[in-house]
């Protein structure tokens, strides 16, 4: 199979890559490095003739609902048409459990990819998985000056690499829709992830539990963005990917 990775050279599209080698398959990278601009649709052309299947995981880090919605949406509608010329069979995107939930920051643009993904005439999944165990690193790591702070939240952190595995499965197995949601193996407290994590690091410093604002903190605290009972389970927990961290 011939799969083309947006966002491949990324954090999940890295392991995708990787996977998709393992198992036999030609990956096609779509990235910047690789010489394609996707809000433009720049270097598109021709990259995806031959392509079986496209896994979106393009990402953009910011807070602001109109610089995600203006990212995704641009990303989205320069894959789609490109798979309309080039005639590839399955389009996935991976987005995010509860989206809806927090509809005023970055999920604003998660909802209009999956929005543009499901009206598109070409045949599609999308994959909603729960935060990665790297978010709490994430969040550590926005503190500037020492001055790091720790939302509190429910969670159900997953592997990436468990994600990716999954991505992979499904392009395997051909277009499915709105495919079972995927979240790790257990509920998590956020700011305690936090905390864990600047230990395994080494960092000492107190880090101050706090509520992150609107939609997304509400979200966050009432556990909005929980998997619910029949979504598929990965098995590493957030412990063992704290005991793998080279740091650690």
């Amino acid at each position: 199979m011939r799969l083309a990775i947006a966002g491949g050279t990324g954090m999940t599209g890295g392991h995708i890559a990787a996977i998709a080698r393992e198992r036999g398959h030609d990956g096609v990278i779509l990235s910047r490095r690789t010489g394609v601009e996707l809000l433009s649709g720049a270097g598109l052309a021709g990259t995806l003739d031959g392509v079986d299947a496209l896994i979106d995981v393009t990402n953009v880090t910011t807070a602001k609902p109109d610089v995600s919605v203006m990212f995704f949406a641009g990303a989205t509608k320069s894959l789609l048409a490109a798979e309309r010329i080039a005639h590839v069979a399955h389009h996935l995107a991976l987005t995010i459990v509860g989206a809806e939930a927090a509809p005023d920051g970055y999920y604003a643009g998660k909802l209009v990819q999956e929005r543009l993904v499901a009206g598109s005439d070409v045949p599609w999944t999308i994959l909603r998985a729960t935060q990665f165990h790297e978010y709490a690193a994430m969040v550590y790591h926005r503190g500037h000056a020492g001055a790091h702070v720790a939302p509190s939240g429910r969670v159900q952190p997953i592997a990436v690499h468990e994600v990716a595995a999954h991505l992979v499965d499904l392009a395997e197995q051909g277009p499915a829709g709105r495919t079972t949601d995927l979240a790790g193996p257990q509920e998590e407290s956020l700011a305690d992830m936090v905390h864990r994590y600047a230990h395994a690091i080494g960092r000492r410093a107190p880090v101050p539990v706090v509520n992150t604002p609107g939609a997304l903190g509400r979200a966050l605290r009432s556990g909005a963005l929980l998997p619910g009972p029949e979504a598929l389970r990965g098995t590493q927990t957030f412990a063992e990917w704290l005991d793998a961290l080279p740091d650690a």
